[in-house]
């Protein structure tokens, strides 16, 4: 077990994804919230069926997955669903996330979540590390990748942490406003000799 772990998070689009694969490539076990809240909605579990109960079976998909796309329009625009679905999910994530934390064996571990500090995960670990953009960015990038309309983007940048209270609990930054992957590396880089020397400093 790692028994020092960093908690990574940012708003939607700012480059999580790439950082997290930068420490990974150094080495570093990764547990990822998100993977972790796929998890306790595979077919078959108790949620999956509490879920499908409470919207109805169009929020499943023809191979009995869960529509997420689906399901997070609906929620960010009925607050009472979201409400409810975080209080079925939340315990669930969390137990999966400790379960996983208790398998990594690198020298540290990355604890990735885009809600870290809105689900108050950050209790579960001994730094935050906060990717950083500005609302631009974060709009530019998610449409690269996602089809979801700037109305919706917008939506969930506000159902976020707004910028400067994440920026408040953060331990460490790492700005990737309009940076070079080369420049982004060296900053995981610089991170990661940080925390080895943190951890082989004695107490």
């Amino acid at each position: 077990m790692s028994e020092f772990i960093i908690g990574l998070t940012g708003g939607i689009g700012s480059g999580k994804t790439t950082v997290t694969n930068i420490f990974a490539e150094l080495g570093i076990d990764v547990i990822d919230a998100d993977i972790a809240a796929r998890i306790v909605v595979e077919p078959g579990s108790k949620a999956l069926a509490a879920i499908k109960q409470q919207f109805g079976a169009e929020y499943l998909d023809n191979q009995g997955q869960l529509n997420r796309a689906k399901l997070r329009s609906r929620i960010f625009s009925m607050p009472k669903d979201k409400t409810w679905l975080n209080n079925l999910l939340h315990p669930l994530i969390r137990q999966e996330i400790l379960i996983q934390i208790a398998q990594a064996t690198s020298v540290y571990c990355l604890l990735v979540a885009p809600l870290l500090l809105e689900n108050n995960l950050q209790k579960l670990v001994n730094r935050v590390l906060v990717v950083d953009v500005d609302e631009a960015n974060q709009i530019a990038r998610t449409h690269a990748r996602d089809p979801s309309s700037t109305a919706e983007i917008k939506r969930i940048i506000a159902s976020q942490m707004p910028r400067a209270e994440r920026l408040s609990f953060a331990d460490d930054v790492i700005n990737n406003q309009d940076v070079c992957i080369k420049k982004l590396r060296q900053q995981v880089i610089d991170l990661d000799r940080k925390y080895r020397s943190i951890l082989s400093s004695p107490l």
